[in-house]
């Protein structure tokens, strides 16, 4: 074992018999963020030492049986145990490595998904509709509940823009890979020709915070209007100025949302969606940062990068990430996303491992 990886983990040993100490104080007790913030700690060790415990009793019987090969009588039994603890150490840096590897705080965030329409005209929104649908059926099988926060409908189906909110637990974890540029090839219906198209969408994904206080907006730096919303809604929603327009002038961001008839809840959820956008300007900020050392699965973070294409006459979506090629697109635009998704978190796991093994 690496003499980082050693130091770190006998760090985190002394860490929790601290813990143990700590929370066994009643004052500690008394004190119930800091109670809570300890006992998340002490969580997120326990499992860790555990096996380092386990590693550290390994070794000693190891060295033991390297004692006893001197011994005739004992020799053959000395050098089964060698054996067998030399696979059980195998075994546990590997276990430990994967454990120590960093968590995304946000992985189990609720999120804000934006689909817009790129390159392509109407086969582009088109194909942003079967974007949206996608990521819904995914959603569905997952038990998530999804939201739609503002659209803007093309103009012969699909959508120019579309923000939909995803709540459950882990959606930021399986989604996160899915920011980028998303290019599709097939024939359009109205190609008489058969020619086959090539169109794009972005999609945006962001972590939802946890309050809008989370990120600090200053109300000064906020552009508010209000409008009478378009579209279907209602007599009621036409004849109001319910409907909600968000600028952040330092930004230049801007948020509509006009879903709901409440202007109150419309407001709500614009500033919702803003301090998500905010959010997630910070935490591309970081990537590129740790892009400029490290090779990063997302890319940089731009949001035109091309992360995958879909082509529609071979029946195969490939993303460009991973170089992985899967010939389902049927079930996989019907939002059988598990295989994908699984390598795609499994490849990044990968890479942490080999940025903590050559620290």
């Amino acid at each position: 074992m690496k003499q980082s990886l050693a130091d770190k983990l006998a760090r985190a040993d002394e860490r929790l018999e601290e813990l143990d100490a700590l929370l066994s104080q009643p004052e500690i007790a008394g004190d119930m963020d800091r109670y809570r913030k300890l006992t998340r700690e002490h969580a997120d060790l326990t499992p860790v030492v555990a096996l380092y415990r386990q590693y550290r009793q390994v070794e000693a019987n190891q060295k033991s049986a390297r004692g006893m090969l001197a011994d005739p009588d004992m020799h053959e039994l000395a050098e089964a145990e060698l054996a067998d603890c030399e696979a059980k150490i195998a075994q546990l840096e590997i276990q430990l490595q994967t454990a120590l590897l960093p968590t995304d705080p946000n992985d189990e965030r609720n999120i804000f998904l934006e689909i817009r329409a790129g390159t392509g005209g109407d086969e582009s929104a088109l194909f942003a509709g079967n974007l949206l649908r996608m990521y819904t059926r995914y959603a569905e099988r997952c038990g998530w509940k999804v939201e739609i926060v503002s659209e803007n409908p093309g103009e012969v189906g699909g959508y120019k823009e579309v923000i939909i909110r995803i709540v459950g637990h882990g959606a930021y974890s399986r989604l996160k890979f899915e920011s980028g540029g998303h290019r599709v090839q097939r024939v359009p219906e109205t190609e008489s020709q058969g020619r086959i198209h090539t169109s794009a969408c972005t999609v945006a994904v962001m972590p939802e915070a946890d309050e809008v206080g989370e990120v600090d907006i200053n109300p000064a730096d906020l552009r508010i209007d209000t409008y009478r919303a378009s579209g279907a809604g209602g007599q009621h929603i036409n004849k109001t100025d319910s409907a909600v327009r968000i600028t952040h002038l330092p930004t230049g961001l801007v948020v509509e949302c006009q879903d709901d008839r409440s202007q109150h809840k419309n407001r709500a959820q614009a500033m919702s969606v803003l301090a998500a956008r905010l959010k997630d300007r910070e935490i591309q900020a970081q990537h590129a940062t740790e892009a400029s050392t490290r090779k990063s699965l997302i890319g940089t973070g731009d949001r035109s990068d091309r992360i995958r294409t879909y082509n529609f006459p071979q029946g195969r979506i490939t993303d460009h990430r991973i170089n992985l090629t899967l010939h389902k697109i049927d079930a996989m635009m019907d939002g059988d996303l598990t295989e994908l998704f699984d390598v795609l978190a499994a490849e990044h796991q990968a890479e942490l491992l080999a940025t903590l093994s050559g620290e």
